[in-house]
């Protein structure tokens, strides 16, 4: 759990190299920045509130309380979290990286149009008001739970939310002044997507939080699900396109990885591989109807992790086998676990666009949320009077 925890800690600088290489050269380090102060803000805020409102007590099924805050109660000794045979501790460092990427993932979208100190604002209340509550509504014995609704790893928790996120902030903010030209440094999103491919091992075989079969096979269907997925979007690129594009690939493959999340400890490797393949052809059709609707989402995180997660979470209800996960999909003739899914799932994709567009509108009444179209233009010096290019 200790790896698996450092393997989901090195994803957010991967977010880091993934979305700066997609972006130009003049705004690389603001999109960078964006993802390491998550690092640094998205502990403090854990430590203190998070974890506590999200696996402490519970108010009315949707959040928990503050019995645990500055994690107060708990001493080195301690075991649980979901599993009590790890130290509490470390189960709290593990979620704690799950916290720190899933805002991050949002900038993606509203990339180069967004002040900093209106993302910090954003950074802090987005997580108290829509991550947390998820955390403890699906993990931490709220109400979804009750329901039944399952996700192995956070295809609702951190996909669809972010996804969403990034739909109401691509509307509110509007597009781009400047649009960029296509990614300044294709290798940089190509470590980028290995950080976050190696990292997603962490990410879905570590929330087993133990060493057993489910393990293994959540594990393996990641692989299964990245390389499927990476596979089918290059060849609909490819023939779209009329050349095989690497960064398309790229983006395939995270998709693949963001699909197979909820599921991946809860589907036979059979599974895996419609997954993949439905993830990279629906994730790849839904980038190609957010350009034609006119959206700028600059880095598609919807197309990719909106809907990746929320085809994840609907597979799921489809496909579990209750030989794997413990519970039975809609294949196996389990129609209300499907329903359930659907039902968590619509929950998710509406509170989180709500939450986020006003969330939005009120930051925009402290600080203004987007920047001027001057600054637009080459936002590294701008606003962190720093460049990333000395040429």
């Amino acid at each position: 759990m200790l790896v698996a925890t450092a393997l989901v800690m090195i994803m957010t600088p991967g977010l880091a190299f993934f979305y700066g290489g997609l972006v130009s050269r003049k705004n690389v380090l603001t999109i960078m920045m964006q993802s390491y102060v998550s690092m640094g803000v998205s502990t403090i805020l854990w430590v203190v509130v998070g974890y506590s409102l999200c696996f402490s007590g519970d108010v009315g099924g949707i959040i928990g309380n503050l019995d645990m805050a500055f994690l107060r109660g708990i001493e080195i000794t301690d075991l649980g979290g979901l599993n009590d045979t790890i130290p509490l501790l470390l189960f709290v460092a593990y979620q704690m990286m799950f916290a720190i990427i899933t805002p991050a993932l949002i900038t993606g979208a509203f990339a180069n149009r967004i002040t900093f100190k209106a993302y910090l604002i954003f950074l802090v209340a987005w997580q108290i008001l829509v991550y947390y509550p998820f955390v403890h509504m699906i993990w931490g014995g709220g109400m979804l739970a009750d329901w039944g609704v399952l996700d192995f790893a956070g295809g609702i928790v951190v996909h669809a939310l972010a996804g969403m996120a990034a739909l109401a902030s691509v509307i509110y903010v509007g597009k781009r002044g400047v649009e960029d030209a296509g990614p300044h440094n294709v290798p940089f999103v190509a470590i980028g997507a290995a950080l976050l491919w190696f990292g997603w091992f962490g990410f879905n075989a570590g929330s087993e939080l133990a060493v057993d079969e489910v393990t293994a096979v959540a594990f393996i269907n990641t692989q299964i699900a990245a390389a499927f997925a990476a596979i089918t979007w290059l060849l609909l690129a490819w023939r779209h396109d009329g050349k095989p594009s690497f960064v398309e690939m790229l983006i395939g493959m995270i998709a693949g990885l963001a699909t197979i999340t909820p599921a991946a400890g809860f589907v036979s490797p059979q599974s895996a591989m419609l997954i993949g393949v439905a993830a990279g052809a629906v994730c790849y059709f839904a980038v190609v109807f957010r350009k034609n609707k006119g959206l700028d989402d600059a880095l598609d995180v919807w197309g990719v992790h909106g809907v990746g997660g929320a085809l994840g979470i609907v597979m799921l209800g489809v496909l579990a086998s209750e030989s794997i996960g413990g519970q039975n999909g809609l294949y196996h003739g389990n129609q209300d676990f499907f329903v359930v899914q659907l039902a968590g799932l619509a929950l998710a994709c509406v509170w989180a666009f709500a939450f986020t567009y006003g969330m939005l509108m009120m930051i925009d009444k402290v600080t203004p949320v987007r920047v001027s179209e001057e600054a637009e233009a080459a936002l590294d010096v701008t606003l962190h009077g720093e460049s990333a290019y000395t040429d």
